[in-house]
């Protein structure tokens, strides 16, 4: 885990997108920080602490900051679009992939009932995903980053 002195006002978790892959900052218990980033593998999280000095800067076009929103919908995009496998959670990746083929055919930006439903569908798999590798002991999963903010 990287200890370093956070920027005034810095708040945890903190989301962005290093080369278009969604990672994310937590504080960790004995009050360092650990980054973690999505496998494009696996879906579950990678340690990426060698990348913390690199976000706080933010130097550099591969570095964006995002709301918790934007990485929940980037990191289900990435999900839906490199994994593959049974069950409920990729049964509706399949009808997000639906709505979007649809979209593409016929040569249109999503409406904004489309635009509500697929931010729905990722917003539950996201939390559905992340339960599960809570279940599978992935030190990094948080489905509560899902849940509808109070």
């Amino acid at each position: 885990m990287t200890v370093m002195e956070m920027p005034p006002g810095f708040v945890f978790p903190a989301f962005y997108s290093y080369y278009e892959s969604p990672l994310k900052l937590v504080r960790t218990g004995g009050g360092g920080v650990a980054g973690w980033r999505l496998s494009k593998d696996t879906g579950g999280w990678v340690p990426a602490n060698h990348l913390i000095t690199k976000l706080l800067v933010g130097e550099g076009d591969e570095v964006e900051e995002l709301t918790r929103e934007e990485f929940i919908q980037r990191t289900e995009h990435d999900r839906g679009y490199y994994l593959r496998g049974e069950g409920p959670i990729f049964a509706l990746y399949e009808t997000v992939r639906a709505i979007q083929d649809g979209v593409a055919r016929e040569r249109r930006y999503p409406n904004p009932t489309e635009l509500a439903l697929i931010a729905g569908i990722q917003r539950r798999t996201f939390v559905m995903f992340e339960e599960q590798l809570r279940q599978l002991g992935d030190p990094a999963a948080d489905p509560s980053l899902g849940l509808e903010e109070a």
